[in-house]
C-alpha cells in the first residue's frame, strides 16, 4: 500500500506539472481527493492492515493528501494568474494608435430623393409648404371635387379616424388650404407623409408624396408639360424620354399620367415595365374649375395645373429598388449603399 501511495503522488505531481487550464486541475482534484477519488479509496483500505502498519500508512497518506492539496492550490493559482495576465494583455490599449472616429449617419435614400425634388422645384420658383397629416374629410375629398359617394373615394383606401376626420391620403389638401389663404398667383409644392390601407412590395400603408400646384393667368397644358419635362430630365437625366398619357383625376381636367422610358430595358420591353417599355412616375393635369369654387377663385380669370408623385416611386426607379418595404426596415446593409 505504501508503494501505491508513492506512485499516486508521483503521478499526481507529473500531471500537475503538465496541466495548462484551471478546469484540468479542478477535475484532477475531484478524481484524486474527492469522495470517490483514488486517495480516498486507498484510505478506506486502512482497516484491513495490521495495527502497527496501519498507523504508519495512515500518517503517510495524510502527508500525501496535504502535499497534494498544497500543490493543487499552487498550480491553480499560477494558471489563474497566467490567464489574468493574458486577458489584460489582450485588453491593453495602445495609446500610440490613431483615434477611431465615431461613424456618422447619413441621409436616408428617401430623404435624399426628397431634397433633390425640392431643390429642382425651388430653382423653378416653387414655394415649399406643409400641411396637417390628420385632415378633415372636407379638405381631403370634398374641396378636391370628390363628394361623398364619389367612386374615387374607394380608390383611396382611407384610414378614417371619425366620419369627418381622416389620415390624409394625399398631400393635395394643402393646395386647397393654400388657395384659401392667398389669391393667385400660387406656385407651391407640398411634400409629406400620406396614408392608405395598402401593403405589398410596391405599396406601403405610409408613404411620401410631393404635390405641386401653379395657378395664374394664362397657364396652359404646355406649361405643365414643360415643367414636368424639365423635372424628369433633371432627376433621371437629359436623355430620358417621357410621354403624357390621358388619365382621370377628380380634381384635374384634362388629366395625364407621365411615363418615362424603362430604366432597365431602355424602352425595349422587360419584366419591370411589363413589356411596355414605359414606367409610370406621376399624375398631373389642369386644375378642374370646380375646385376653384371652393376657394373663391374665378375660373374665367385664372387657370392652373397640379401634379403629384410618390417619393418612394421616384427613389425606386432612380436607384433600381424592387421592394418599397426596404425603405422602412432600417437594414444597415441596405442603407449604407446610399
Amino acid at each position: 500500500m505504501r508503494e501505491e501511495l508513492d506512485n499516486l503522488l508521483e503521478e499526481a505531481l507529473t500531471f500537475l506539472a503538465r496541466a495548462s487550464t484551471g478546469k484540468e486541475i479542478s477535475d484532477f482534484r475531484i478524481r484524486v481527493l474527492g469522495r470517490k477519488g483514488n486517495l480516498t479509496q486507498l484510505l478506506k483500505r486502512l482497516g484491513t492492515l495490521p495495527e502497527g502498519e496501519r498507523k504508519e500508512i495512515g500518517k503517510r497518506a495524510n502527508e500525501i493528501k496535504e502535499e497534494l492539496e498544497t500543490k493543487i492550490e499552487s498550480a491553480l493559482s499560477q494558471i489563474q494568474e497566467k490567464e489574468r495576465k493574458e486577458a489584460l494583455e489582450k485588453e491593453r490599449v495602445d495609446v500610440t494608435l490613431p483615434g477611431r472616429r465615431t461613424p456618422l449617419g447619413t441621409r436616408h435614400p428617401l430623404t435624399q430623393t426628397l431634397y433633390e425634388i425640392i431643390d429642382i422645384f425651388s430653382r423653378l420658383g416653387y414655394e415649399v409648404l406643409e400641411g396637417p397629416e390628420v385632415e378633415l374629410d372636407y379638405y381631403n375629398f370634398e374641396a378636391l371635387n370628390i363628394p361623398k359617394g364619389h367612386p374615387a373615394r374607394e380608390m383611396q383606401a382611407t384610414f378614417f379616424i371619425s366620419d369627418e376626420v381622416v389620415l390624409r391620403t394625399h398631400t393635395s389638401p394643402n393646395q386647397v388650404r393654400t388657395m384659401e389663404k392667398k389669391g393667385p398667383p400660387v406656385r407651391m409644392i407640398c411634400p409629406g407623409a400620406v396614408y392608405r390601407c395598402d401593403s405589398d412590395p410596391t405599396h406601403s400603408p405610409m408613404f411620401h408624396q410631393v404635390e405641386g400646384l401653379l395657378v395664374d393667368r394664362g397657364v396652359t397644358f404646355a406649361d405643365l408639360k414643360g415643367t414636368l419635362t424639365a423635372f424628369v430630365h433633371q432627376i433621371f437625366g437629359e436623355k430620358t424620354r417621357l410621354r403624357f398619357r390621358p388619365s382621370f383625376f377628380p380634381f384635374t381636367e384634362p388629366s395625364a399620367e407621365v411615363d418615362i422610358e424603362c430604366i432597365l430595358c431602355s424602352g425595349k420591353g422587360c419584366g419591370l415595365c411589363s413589356n411596355t417599355g414605359w414606367l409610370e412616375i406621376l399624375g398631373s393635369g389642369m386644375v378642374d374649375p370646380a375646385v376653384y369654387k371652393f376657394v373663391n377663385y374665378d375660373p374665367e380669370e385664372v387657370t392652373g395645373f397640379a401634379f403629384g408623385m410618390g417619393i418612394e416611386r421616384i427613389a425606386m426607379l432612380k436607384y433600381g429598388i424592387n421592394d418599397i418595404r426596404l425603405f422602412f426596415t432600417n437594414d444597415l446593409r441596405f442603407l449604407r449603399q446610399f
